[in-house]
Order: structure tokens, then C-alpha cells, then sequence
């Protein structure tokens, strides 16, 4: 209960502050590397207040993610074989782990796709796109698409519900998370046919 006090007051902080949208893309970037605290906490209601900057906000938030994503890369390529038993012991298990580096070797693109769209941790796909020398283009590419559909999506919910976003928003979440991982899994699927 103290979080989400704390949580609220810092929304309210950054909804007057000339910082904004600089602070929504440091937000977001921690969101991606290391602060367990989902960005939608701070994003719907800081979308609903400053909705004349809507899309900037959804802009911002992604460029955040691109850049953590790329520190978790860059972490899982250069630095996995000093750190990564400790990342694993850490943040993992070592089952966990090894599933999601052949997940990753196996199916790349639309793992990292599947896992930027979905309630996981998304540290899981940096590390492991990093550590498995994964195409850092086809992995930049997978992260804006996902994180942007994340992000604006929520942007085109408040433009069209106004105040009445945040009680939609978590009211279909799941529903709407489930859809659309539903929808990667099946072009990756039909993706595969064709190749």
C-alpha cells in the first residue's frame, strides 16, 4: 500500500515538472534494466493529465526502452561470460535461462517480440539476445515494435477513453496482452510456412 501511495505522488511530482518527458524516458529505461515497477503506474495517469503531449510521452517512453534494451544487450554480449552465473543465480534460474537462450537461438525475432508485449520480465530478452550474439538490428527492431505497440497502444486508449482509460485499461489488460501475443505467435507461425 506504501508503493502505490508513493507511486502516486511521484506521478503527481512529475505531471508539473519541466523535467517530464525527460524523466518519462529515464523512467522508462529503468523500467526495462532494473526498477521491477511497470512504467503503465506512472504512463496512464501522466497520459491522461498532459494529453496535449500524449504522443511525445508514448515517443519518449519507447525511446527509453530502446536504450535499456540496448544496456541489457550489451551486458548479455560483452559481459555474460564474466557475470553471467552471477545474473542467473541473481535474477533466474539456471532451467529458466538455458529455456529462453534456445527459445531465443530458435525463434529470435518473435521471441523477443512475444516477450516485449507480454507481463515478463523483459531483461530476460536482452540477456539473452546479448549472450547468444543475436542480431542486434533484428533485436532493436523486434524491441521498437513491441514497446511500441505497448506504449502508443495505451496513448490511443487515453486519446479516445479520456479519463476513463485507466479503469479500461485494467479492466481488459490481460485480455488484450493475451490477444495480441496471440496475434505475434500466429505471424510467427505463418512466417515459418512461408520460409
Amino acid at each position: 500500500m506504501a508503493l502505490s501511495k508513493k507511486v502516486k505522488r511521484k506521478t503527481r511530482e512529475l505531471i508539473d515538472s519541466k523535467h517530464m518527458l525527460k524523466s518519462i524516458t529515464l523512467a522508462s529505461f529503468l523500467e526495462s534494466t532494473i526498477v521491477p515497477i511497470p512504467l503503465e503506474a506512472v504512463l496512464i495517469p501522466l497520459l491522461q493529465a498532459k494529453r496535449e503531449l500524449l504522443w511525445k510521452i508514448a515517443l519518449m517512453a519507447t525511446i527509453g526502452c530502446v536504450i535499456g534494451a540496448l544496456f541489457g544487450y550489451a551486458l548479455g554480449y560483452y559481459l555474460f561470460d564474466v557475470f553471467g552465473d552471477w545474473l542467473i543465480t541473481t535474477f533466474f534460474d539456471e532451467q529458466q535461462f538455458n529455456n529462453v537462450q534456445q527459445k531465443m537461438q530458435a525463434q529470435g525475432f518473435w521471441f523477443v517480440m512475444t516477450l516485449g508485449i507480454a507481463p515478463i520480465p523483459f531483461q530476460v530478452a536482452m540477456l539473452a539476445a546479448g549472450a547468444t550474439k543475436f542480431s542486434l538490428p533484428l533485436f532493436l527492431l523486434a524491441t521498437v515494435i513491441a514497446r511500441s505497440l505497448r506504449y502508443f497502444g495505451l496513448a490511443i486508449v487515453v486519446y479516445f477513453a479520456g479519463n476513463h482509460a485507466e479503469k479500461l485499461i485494467k479492466r481488459y489488460r490481460m485480455k488484450a496482452v493475451a490477444a495480441i501475443t496471440l496475434l505475434v505467435l500466429l505471424l510467427w507461425w505463418l512466417s515459418n510456412l512461408s520460409g
